[in-house]
């Protein structure tokens, strides 16, 4: 029987900021059960990464304000002192940040940063924190690990930035990992190694993963469960076999046909989706992909659409489909 590891109910995050209120995430609840993966879709400004740093409590309060209910391995996080915060980060939740180059301390060696982790959450230190960092580098693919130890960031390419994030963020053994655009600033072959990574260590650790990416073609073999957001709100849901081969919601539609698919006709164009994502401050009334829908009828513009099951394991927040 699975045992679930993660709840959001209700969860929204308000950022009181001087030109008005921000709304970055509106309502969004999802779970995650133990060692099951879940990705986290959708463009720029959709409240994603918000999302995450909620769940990490990692929204600078102020000016953020956060409502509903954030439940981690039993525990209410918005409950847990400071202290006891910062010992769940690292030893149930880890997180791989989008550029690794500005999440690793330049002024600190990797063995420096890793030994520091490990003291914290495992009360490591000394030879005992190195061989455990040169073990995780070597898992990771990183060559010669007890050299790269003595390396600063900056001597490292991207890849291997990636790399030394990953194996900082899987050292002291969460039950979680929020992967949060691990792949953007990479090239190709690169992306695909780390993808490739991330879903063997995932499976063999028996660990749980949110991935979060713009990309659905990235979490088609990674994940089990999509999440679909836009301007703060989620679009659909489902396992991803079934949204990714036949999606449900306008936006998912859009999304699959605005990205090059593996094995795809080069000859064919590929069809964006009309217009802008909407100003977070300025969100439009009733379901906010209205503007950009070829499917929206007048009650899109004036009612928000509610999260409605469709079928046994799938939900979307539409009028029309």
């Amino acid at each position: 029987m699975n045992q679930n590891l993660l709840s959001l109910k209700d969860v929204s995050v308000i950022f009181h900021l001087r030109a008005g209120k921000l709304k970055a995430v509106d309502g969004v609840n999802l779970s995650l059960n133990k060692g099951e993966t879940i990705g986290i879709v959708g463009e720029s400004g959709s409240g994603k990464s918000v999302m995450a740093k909620t769940i990490n409590r990692l929204n600078p309060v102020p000016p953020a304000v956060t409502t509903g209910q954030v439940i981690l391995d039993g525990h209410e996080v918005f409950d847990l002192s400071m202290r006891e915060m910062r010992q769940v980060r690292g030893t149930k939740v880890s997180m791989i940040f989008q550029e690794p180059m500005t999440s690793l301390n330049p002024v600190f060696t990797i063995g420096q940063q890793m030994s520091a982790s490990m003291r914290t959450h495992l009360g490591m230190k000394g030879r005992a924190a190195d061989d455990r960092a040169a073990d995780y580098l070597d898992q990771v693919g990183i060559s010669s690990p007890r050299e790269r130890l003595k390396h600063y960031p900056h001597e490292l390419s991207g890849g291997m930035r990636q790399r030394v994030m990953i194996a900082m963020a899987l050292s002291c053994e969460p039950m979680l990992l929020i992967a949060d655009e691990p792949t953007t600033a990479l090239d190709v072959t690169i992306q695909d190694q780390i993808l490739e990574l991330l879903a063997t260590t995932i499976k063999d650790q028996g660990m749980s993963m949110m991935l979060i990416t713009h990309d659905l073609y990235v979490v088609a073999d990674t994940c089990q469960n999509i999440v679909v957001m836009y301007a703060g709100r989620q679009m659909e849901i489902g396992p991803t076999s079934e949204v990714f081969n036949n999606p449900l919601h306008p936006y998912t539609i859009g999304l699959k046909e605005s990205q090059p698919a593996i094995g795809a006709n080069q000859s064919e164009f590929l069809k964006p989706i009309q217009g802008t994502v909407p100003n977070m401050l300025d969100v439009p009334p009733g379901c906010a992909f209205h503007p950009r829908c070829e499917h929206a009828v007048d009650n899109c513009q004036q009612e928000v659409p509610k999260l409605t099951p469709r079928g046994e394991n799938r939900s979307i927040a539409c009028h029309v489909m």
